[in-house]
């Protein structure tokens, strides 16, 4: 399947996973109570996507590197997959900044 936004429920709550060509979760949101937030979470990445300074760079509690992509007022939009190098984490970021820009998303609520 193309890249995509998946929304979907969790619960009685909403989330999205922005996935690759293979259909794995690149980047996961949080759970949004309605769904027009998530869509707006959505929209949250499209725009801070392209700007290298929303991008956190961390290190989980198992030493593997992620990255965390936030909105200008701070809050995480979205929190990556581990990686098995900080160069993989970065390739991460810049495949994140090329596709999720005009990403579709496939409603699957």
């Amino acid at each position: 399947m193309p890249i995509h936004f998946d929304l979907k429920r969790s619960g009685a709550q909403f989330m999205f996973n922005l996935k690759g060509n293979n259909g794995e979760p690149v980047l996961t949101s949080e759970r949004y109570t309605q769904k027009q937030d998530a869509q707006g979470g959505i929209a949250s990445v499209k725009v801070n996507a392209l700007y290298d300074i929303w991008y956190r760079r961390l290190i989980a509690a198992d030493g593997a590197p992620y990255f965390t992509l936030t909105a200008a007022n701070g809050e995480i939009i979205g929190v990556s997959e581990t990686y098995s190098s900080t160069s993989t984490r970065e390739s991460g970021i810049n495949w994140v900044k090329a596709n999720a820009p005009g990403a579709p998303t496939n409603d699957n609520t």
